[in-house]
């Protein structure tokens, strides 16, 4: 896997998790939000971040969706 997207509360966090992710993230974004995004701290709205998984999976990279969960107490 080489970029981790994660829907969240307030939004989608995008976690690259190879250098691979990383550098293609770089020519997506900013310089000022390279460390940021480095870091798992950057958030996007989920329907930016659906076309930009789209975008990285054309590029060959491998992306990971994963949905919120909630558990739900059994009554």
């Amino acid at each position: 896997m080489d970029i981790s997207l994660s829907d969240k509360r307030n939004g989608t966090q995008i976690e690259p998790t190879s250098v691979h992710g990383i550098l293609w993230l770089q020519t997506h974004f900013e310089s000022e939000h390279w460390e940021s995004i480095s870091n798992g701290l950057v958030r996007i709205p989920p329907k930016d971040a659906e076309r930009l998984g789209e975008d990285a999976k054309k590029a060959g990279l491998n992306v990971n969706f994963i949905n919120s969960l909630t558990q739900l107490d059994k009554i």
